[in-house]
């Protein structure tokens, strides 16, 4: 299986924001135009999370999804705010391929295994906000880093698998943003507990920190701070990757 690049854009209002560990949100400029470049550039999935949804208690990617739809041809999983069938069979019908679902999941796990009788397991994805803990352990939260759950990250994952979660993205809030590598043992503890491809984000800023994660079981990279920022190139670790004999999909056509 080749692994995935995939772009992550984090979504408040209208905006595309970043910021480290979840907090002091910066705008970065348009979700719609950012995704399109990111497509021109190869890449292989795109990933929007709508910060403020389980705040609002519902997802306000609509007009987003429909304009990015339009114009790429990659799938794309949203996340934020899917709380029934409902919000998410809207959510599909504009061009969801995937639905990443984290607070309404620890409320209720058995809202997974609606999703993905309705869907498909594939279109499934358990969005593991991880936070560490002092004795080694990593805590589940939720709303974006804002609320804990008292679930153990490792036990939560072989969980929701049960449930019928098809995929799990680890974002790691410690990493998040800090372009300092990614949170290694956490992605190494989840891997070898579940048989689901593993997206893992937080902290990917460059080639060796792509090569480590997937080294340590990570399916497919998402990478958010760094590709808005310019400091690291789709298409230059692509060919990276290629170059160290990693399975990737050849794209090409495409400018370095």
């Amino acid at each position: 299986m080749s692994v995935r690049l995939i772009s992550r854009l984090d979504i408040k209002m209208s905006h595309l924001i970043k910021g480290v560990q979840m907090e002091g949100w910066r705008k970065i400029g348009s979700p719609i135009e950012h995704a399109i470049m990111y497509y021109e550039q190869g890449v292989d999935e795109i990933l929007y999370i709508d910060v403020v949804a389980s705040l609002y208690e519902r997802n306000n990617l609509h007009d987003v999804l429909k304009g990015v739809a339009e114009h790429t041809f990659v799938p794309i999983t949203v996340g934020g705010g899917i709380t029934d069938l409902g919000a998410a069979r809207s959510l599909m019908a504009l061009g969801a391929d995937k639905l990443a679902i984290n607070t309404a999941a620890t409320k209720n796990p058995r809202l997974l295994n609606e999703l993905s009788d309705k869907f498909g397991s594939q279109a499934v994805v358990l969005n593991l906000e991880c936070k560490s803990l002092p004795d080694g352990r990593w805590t589940v939260m939720t709303d974006n880093g804002r609320n804990h759950t008292g679930r153990d990250a490792v036990a939560w994952a072989i969980e929701a698998v049960s449930h019928g979660v098809g995929e799990i993205l680890i974002s790691s809030i410690d990493r998040d943003g800090s372009k300092k590598g990614m949170d290694l043992d956490l992605i190494n503890a989840i891997s070898k507990e579940v048989e689901v491809p593993i997206v893992v984000s937080g902290g990917c800023a460059s080639f060796d920190h792509a090569r480590s994660a997937i080294d340590c079981g990570a399916d497919a990279i998402a990478i958010g701070a760094a590709l808005h920022s310019g400091e690291l190139s789709l298409v230059d670790l692509r060919s990276q990757l290629l170059e160290d004999d990693y399975v990737v999909r050849p794209v090409y056509g495409l400018a370095s």
